[in-house]
């Protein structure tokens, strides 16, 4: 029980790490990672639309979630379950993250209704991942 603990979050914790450290280019080139099916595409256009984002990565993460039971019922769903989406845009200014994320869970409710079952969502405004990234160098040096 414990070694399955510990394997739960050392796999959780190493996927946020390589998520972080994601080189933007990498995450948007279609070759590399695939082409976007008609969830991520919807979900791309409906995000760039609404929010006028200054960086918007969307991963599909659903190969990592195949085995969990919703999903085994479904055959594994469609292949377009589960995303991490990074967006940083000035449409959050004044909002807490609570108010973000229903902002992009009401923009994405038709694809919700249509099979999408989770967000892994970073939602910041230019001048806070301006911080994030100026506090992250300072550590390094």
């Amino acid at each position: 029980m414990v070694a399955s603990r510990f394997m739960f979050w050392a796999t959780r914790s190493l996927r946020i790490a390589l998520r972080q450290r994601l080189d933007f280019s990498r995450a948007m080139a279609s070759d590399t990672m695939g082409s976007p099916g008609p969830v991520e595409i919807a979900m791309r256009e409906k995000l760039a639309t609404l929010l006028q984002p200054s960086k918007l990565i969307i991963i599909n993460e659903s190969q990592l979630h195949r085995h969990h039971a919703a999903m085994r019922s479904q055959g594994g769903g469609n292949g377009e379950t589960h995303f991490a989406v990074q967006v940083i845009s000035d449409a959050f200014k004044g909002k807490n993250t609570v108010q973000r994320h229903r902002l992009i869970y009401s923009a994405l409710s038709e694809e919700f209704s249509q099979g999408l079952h989770a967000l892994s969502l970073n939602t910041k405004t230019s001048e806070e991942a301006q911080r994030y990234q100026a506090e992250n160098c300072q550590r390094r040096e």
